[in-house]
């Protein structure tokens, strides 16, 4: 491989990779696939390649402690797989953009300054994204980084959904819904033309499940409303985050328990949601497989609020026309007019819902990465721009 693109997704504790060839034609063609997972404790770097055959899986040295120590790592791989390779960007998932950045950008110390005011805003990620580019820079200082955002995808939403009802000077600030999972959505919403033409362009309800969950409302493709917010704590009930919550229960946390900002903040993005209500774990599979009563009570909450947010969404869209679901973990709602396919979810075909069924229901795995070497791509003059 002459050249390539290099992808980074950096957070705590792992750090995720994807690495690119440079294409001859829009099609960017995966190499590798891969992360260092265990920073800190016992770090491990795995990967695959374009086909899913496995290039690596191997223990690395305990003073890989930090993102940095972990990109020297794979940087030492890299060299070692792909030799003398010209790395010609680098682009990072970076969670959120504020409102200045409705797009990718191009990294400068000027960018890297106002990314690090949003650290409050989205306190699990943004440190470890930004750290990453420092990282880069430092070890390839000549190579131009990109910086994509998972708040872009939704700016252009209706005024109504990017509204927080507080006074105005307040929210002159930067207050505002912002939205995340935007990669994925966005993701989404370009193979939906190829994968499911017939509801490409209609009213779309995208599920992004997992540890980090929220739902998009698509109408011809574009971001109308997200359940996520200000920051990625609303909507859904998640992992470790509670999603909606009456803003009085943090009043009383501070004002009735004594808690500190630094208490409530670690209370609300890591001991709360699934494994808060279950006191067992944050793992849906885990909740799955236990008998224990609060086990049930989690996932039949988590089900309760996906339903209920679903439902608002359809009505913001004045009903649907399908469901799609990023990962395996989603119910479909037979109240919305899909008539769920038992076969077709049972073989995990991309629809899962039957021929007659009013709405449709898919599942079409998410790919963050390619879009990030997309934008990269295009921002840096790599290739031509997808329309």
């Amino acid at each position: 491989m002459d050249d390539y693109a290099l992808v980074l997704n950096a957070g705590s504790s792992s750090l995720k990779f994807c690495a690119f060839a440079r294409p001859s034609d829009a099609a960017w063609r995966l190499e590798a696939r891969g992360q260092i997972e265990g920073i800190g404790t016992s770090p491990r770097l795995s990967a695959k390649d374009g086909t899913g055959a496995r290039l690596a899986d191997q223990p690395l040295d305990a003073g890989v402690r930090d993102g940095k120590g972990a990109l020297d790592s794979l940087a030492a791989w890299l060299r070692s797989r792909y030799g003398g390779a010209r790395v010609l960007g680098v682009g990072h998932r970076v969670v959120h953009g504020g409102a200045a950045y409705a797009g990718p950008t191009g990294v400068t110390p000027k960018v890297l300054e106002e990314l690090r005011t949003l650290i409050p805003l989205a306190p699990l990620h943004q440190p470890y994204n930004l750290a990453a580019i420092e990282a880069v820079s430092e070890r390839l200082p000549g190579v131009p980084q990109v910086a994509c955002f998972d708040t872009s995808f939704h700016r252009g939403q209706p005024a109504v959904a990017e509204l927080v009802p507080l006074p105005r000077e307040i929210c002159r600030s930067g207050l505002q819904r912002y939205g995340f999972h935007g990669l994925s959505y966005e993701y989404i919403a370009s193979v939906l033309p190829e994968v499911a033409p017939e509801i490409a362009r209609g009213r779309v309800i995208v599920a992004h499940l997992g540890s980090g969950a929220s739902l998009c409302a698509l109408r011809n493709g574009k971001s109308v409303d997200h359940s996520l917010g200000f920051t990625a704590l609303d909507g859904l009930c998640m992992g470790t985050r509670p999603g909606a919550l009456d803003p009085g229960v943090v009043l009383y946390l501070f004002q009735g328990l004594g808690l500190s900002a630094s208490d409530v903040e670690t209370l609300l993005y890591k001991k709360s949601g699934l494994l808060g209500i279950s006191g067992i774990s944050n793992d849906m599979r885990d909740l799955l497989d236990s008998k224990e009563p609060d086990a049930r009570l989690a996932v039949d909450y988590f089900v309760y609020r996906a339903a209920r947010e679903i439902g608002g969404l359809a009505a913001v869209l004045g009903g649907i026309d399908g469901l799609v679901f990023t990962a395996g973990i989603g119910e479909a709602c037979a109240w919305l007019g899909i008539e769920l396919d038992p076969e077709a979810n049972a073989r995990k075909g991309a629809r899962i819902s039957k021929p007659g069924s009013k709405a449709q229901a898919w599942v079409i795995p998410t790919n963050e990465e390619l879009m990030i070497a997309r934008h990269t791509g295009a921002l840096l003059g790599l290739v031509e721009a997808r329309v």
